[in-house]
């Protein structure tokens, strides 16, 4: 199953991703998700869990937040670089470094979200 960005449910995920919208994101990129096989299936799972992770940000859990960013960065561990037209590798430092600040005790760090 090759990842469509362009159009359908991953692009609208996209566009809410984006905008900030995360929950809406997480709804769309899910009913991708669920019709999906490994390895894709594994690696939208990931980026689900970014979503979830910033909408537990926004709600001010932290700990939620950090969860599921630590759950999505083991998931990505084993895809390459660049996969499904996402440059995994960004997003796997991304993820670090807001698991790094909200390990340090920062509710909101002042970092950018992963690059979907």
């Amino acid at each position: 199953m090759a990842l469509d960005w362009e159009s359908g449910e991953l692009a609208a995920g996209l566009a809410c991703y984006r905008s900030q919208e995360y929950f809406q994101a997480h709804e769309h990129w899910e009913t991708v998700w669920l019709r999906s096989v490994k390895p894709e299936k594994i690696f939208l799972q990931a980026l689900i869990h970014v979503t979830a992770a910033f909408h537990h940000l926004r709600q001010g859990n932290a700990s939620g937040a950090s969860s599921q960013l630590g759950r999505a960065l083991n998931k990505l561990g084993p895809y390459p670089a660049e996969y499904g037209g996402v440059q995994v590798e960004a997003v796997r430092q991304s993820l670090a470094a807001w698991i790094e600040s909200l390990a340090a005790g920062e509710a909101s760090p002042q970092l950018p979200v992963p690059p979907i």
